[in-house]
């Protein structure tokens, strides 16, 4: 099958043509019709097989006709990261080069006013983080009384970053009526629910398992005793490797810094990109990093998705993901469009558990490798670790150690009952027996009208 039999315009196809795509992806085949024919749309599919194409080339045609209106886009798309957005507009310039659709970016770091300037221009496709589009609706500088088509891209990674709130919030700004698409790489009960809500008997697409991982990628694991020793594995991976470009994850956005100035020391071409730098900036890494000026790119998960980086070839986890689904995602930024990939996780003690979770949902197990690091105390020290219901030891070093047991109430001794002790008591308790004498309202005085006798 090719685009031609997909019901695209001749204008579309020249586009896609020119970039050098002939075959559409599996996502692509069974999305693109039903999206021309109006329909509303749940693609489910793993990251790398094509779902921006998916949905920016048919509404590139749906879109081809009509006259957008100051402040009133007629399209609008929800990305969870910056990048994503960026990458969502770079398909429909290179697919949209022969039709007139204007767009705009609502996306943070990027010019407020040059934002309100393109709106007041009116836009046919409007593509936001929903942060930003919250901010500029509520400002009054959006309208959505236009809407033709709405986008909700990447939906897990809205849920996993707590936008799903957010995005029910926008929706029900959308008074029109409108197609939905809805594009994720999982299908998790909160999607399925949001889909239920707002979308009108969706054409339903799952194209390979949820979460599964490219078949072209070989997947390997290093275990090592300490987080210390990882520095050294990764130098000599990087030594023996043929490593054209690779793309190194860490958990935390300050060992991404750190891992950066260590192979800076090594004098190797590497960059930092992660949540807490400016667009600006973040733009300019990845650029490099596509044009091969950085071979090494250190990073957090904001690279994990949405990146269109169809070179990579290797993939390295210096920390394994604390959630099984973000290592899928990771390693699908090697192994794209059925190139091969290489992807290395190294380990120690305290990922056993989430290595179980990750082996669970690629439905194999990881090979060892018996090249690096301490392979010959992996599978007694994951074996301890699953016989113990609790953690080992030296998974938790920082934990502290539980109090001491306190003696309960119950088992003090009692103190001694003394006759003294007895006779008080019943002497009190008589006390209390006796009438009381009743006191007058004038305290000790009692006026003399009060003592004479009628």
């Amino acid at each position: 099958m090719t685009f031609t039999t997909l019901g695209l315009s001749d204008v579309t196809l020249k586009a896609v043509a020119e970039v050098g795509y002939t075959e559409p992806t599996s996502i692509q085949k069974q999305a693109i019709p039903p999206i021309l024919e109006g329909r509303d749309v749940v693609g489910i599919a793993q990251t790398g097989t094509g779902k921006t194409a998916g949905f920016t080339l048919p509404m590139i045609d749906i879109l081809a006709s009509g006259r957008a209106k100051a402040r009133m886009p007629r399209s609008l798309i929800l990305a969870p990261t910056r990048e994503l957005a960026a990458q969502i507009g770079e398909n429909f310039v290179k697919y949209g080069k022969y039709h007139k659709l204007s767009m705009a970016l609502l996306i943070g770091g990027e010019s407020l006013p040059e934002q309100k300037r393109l709106l007041n221009h009116g836009v046919d496709v409007l593509i936001a983080t929903p942060g930003r589009m919250m901010d500029l609706f509520e400002r009054g500088l959006v309208i959505m009384n236009d809407i033709k088509v709405l986008v909700i891209d990447e939906a897990d990674r809205m849920l996993d970053m707590g936008f799903i709130p957010d995005v029910k919030k926008i929706i029900s700004w959308i008074k029109c009526r409108h197609q939905t698409l809805l594009f994720s790489a999982t299908m998790d009960r909160e999607i399925k629910d949001l889909a239920e809500q707002f979308m009108t008997f969706p054409k339903e697409i799952f194209v390979n398992p949820p979460s599964s991982a490219a078949s072209t990628i070989k997947h390997t694991l290093i275990y090592t005793h300490e987080a210390s020793e990882k520095r050294h594995i990764l130098k000599e991976l990087l030594d023996k490797e043929d490593v054209q470009n690779a793309m190194i994850f860490c958990n935390k956005k300050k060992d991404v810094e750190t891992l950066f100035n260590i192979l800076k020391k090594y004098k190797l071409p590497a960059a930092a990109l992660h949540g807490d730098m400016s667009q600006y900036a973040r733009s300019d890494t990845i650029e490099a990093f596509k044009k091969g000026d950085v071979k090494l790119l250190v990073c957090s998960d904001v690279a994990a998705r949405g990146l269109d980086l169809p070179d990579v070839s290797h993939v390295f986890n210096y920390d394994a993901p604390f959630k099984s689904e973000d290592y899928v995602h990771r390693i699908g930024r090697t192994g794209r469009a059925g190139k091969e990939g290489k992807a290395f996780t190294l380990v120690t003690d305290i990922d056993f558990k989430v290595l179980d979770a990750i082996e669970e949902l690629l439905k194999k197990s990881i090979p060892l490798s018996m090249d690096f690091g301490f392979p010959e105390d992996f599978a007694p020290r994951r074996a301890e670790s699953r016989k113990n219901k609790y953690k080992l030891p030296h998974q938790n070093p920082n934990k502290r150690k539980p109090p001491a047991a306190k003696i309960k109430l119950a088992e003090a001794p009692k103190p001694k009952k003394d006759i003294a002790s007895k006779a008080d008591k019943a002497s009190k308790k008589a006390k209390d027996k006796s009438p009381k004498k009743q006191e007058s309202a004038f305290g000790d005085y009692t006026p003399a009208f009060f003592k004479i006798k009628i």
